[in-house]
């Protein structure tokens, strides 16, 4: 098959970048890999920490495999005014406004089923733990690391999700990229942009500071980043923001797309209630935030996040913000009690907490002696 014809699918059916390059193994990334996770800084991530070995060898996917064609689609949008009216709101990150995995997986499966329909054998690979994307993407020559560990696309910057798919067909006609050199230079300023210091060295990310993965873990929201958290309930965009790459003007058309701008963000996606989140039931939440990743697919772990982030942006005279505290301080679930102290000290609420002082769950307890720093007067 023509790869001059393969690409055209690839683009149409949703990717804005496509490339072909080798399948050999990626031995250097299993090393690093390796190295980081001895020294403990995934945490509790696993994905292509799980199995190295596995994550950095196409072989294992699809054994046989001769080509790597990367793929890649902008999920850039500009960041919509938060709505009115509603109470106290919470940030949410730009990966999941809209519906751009599925557009990379479309265009990525449209490739796909090219190669079978011609008689080879390949399969699709994005965001698991079968292969570390950004590695793919790199060696296709789609971009470079960024210090944030980002891969950032020439003239486009970083605000592309990523995947792959891996064939047996070799594919010689497809033009075979050089590595990209890296473009952030002696610029460092995605490094202190991190609310809680999680890029520890220049590609480096520390996931047990990491706000991102932080709030897709299961148990208590770690203390010592709580007020770091900001109103962020999914996500951290942070160090893209601070990343000029992706503020220059030449960011604001996707290079495979139609060269317009860049529309702004839906702000039902980028913004979410908080006193209607801690409102809804269980399936309610599912029904709207399930297309995230939300630990043990609980939506406890979403109240959590929440019950923090009102302790960072809730009004304590505000008899919704009391009420809501109130009723997460009586809740059945130890976890959810144990964050509403935590919010409610922070927001100078103690009084709502005497029905609590008394509550059996020495995590309730350890909120209830814990320092917490309490926010300025507004």
């Amino acid at each position: 098959m023509r790869w001059a014809e393969l690409e055209a699918q690839g683009l149409e059916a949703g990717l804005d970048v496509v490339r072909a390059t080798t399948a050999e193994p990626f031995t250097v990334v299993r090393q690093i890999l390796e190295e980081r996770r001895d020294a403990g800084l995934n945490g509790t991530m696993q994905f292509t920490y799980r199995n190295p070995q596995r994550s950095t060898d196409p072989d294992r996917t699809l054994p046989g495999a001769r080509t790597l064609i990367a793929g890649a689609t902008s999920y850039h949008r500009d960041p919509p005014e938060p709505p009115h009216g509603v109470g106290p709101v919470a940030r949410v990150a730009r990966y999941v406004w809209a519906d751009d995995q599925d557009r990379l997986l479309a265009g990525l499966q449209a490739v796909c089923d090219a190669l079978t329909q011609a008689g080879h054998r390949a399969c699709v690979v994005s965001d698991q733990n079968h292969l570390v994307d950004r590695a793919v993407a790199a060696r296709a020559g789609l971009g470079w690391f960024g210090k944030n560990a980002n891969l950032l696309v020439p003239g486009h910057g970083s605000w592309f999700v990523l995947g792959s798919v891996l064939t047996d067909a070799e594919l010689a006609d497809a033009p075979r990229a050089e590595p990209v050199a890296d473009g952030c230079g002696s610029c460092e300023r995605c490094i202190p942009a991190c609310p809680t210091g999680a890029i520890v060295a220049p590609g480096t990310v520390d996931a047990r500071r990491c706000l991102s993965w932080l709030l897709q873990t299961t148990g208590p929201f770690p203390r010592e980043h709580r007020v770091a958290l900001g109103d962020r309930l999914y996500g951290c965009d942070d160090c893209q923001d601070a990343c000029p790459p992706n503020r220059l003007e030449v960011r604001r058309s996707a290079p495979g797309g139609s060269g317009g701008p860049v529309p702004v963000g839906d702000p039902e996606k980028a913004w979410a209630p908080l006193l209607a989140l801690l409102r809804a039931t269980d399936q309610e939440l599912l029904d709207r935030y399930g297309r995230w990743y939300i630990a043990e697919r609980h939506p406890r772990h979403l109240r959590r996040n929440a019950l923090v982030v009102l302790g960072n942006v809730g009004d304590p005279t505000d008899a919704a913000v009391r009420g809501a505290l109130a009723r997460a301080l009586a809740d059945d679930d130890a976890l959810l009690r144990a964050h509403a102290v935590w919010s409610a000290r922070r927001l100078g609420c103690d009084d709502l907490l005497v029905d609590v002082r008394d509550d059996a769950d020495p995590g309730v307890q350890a909120e209830l002696t814990a320092a917490v720093p309490t926010r300025a007067p507004a």
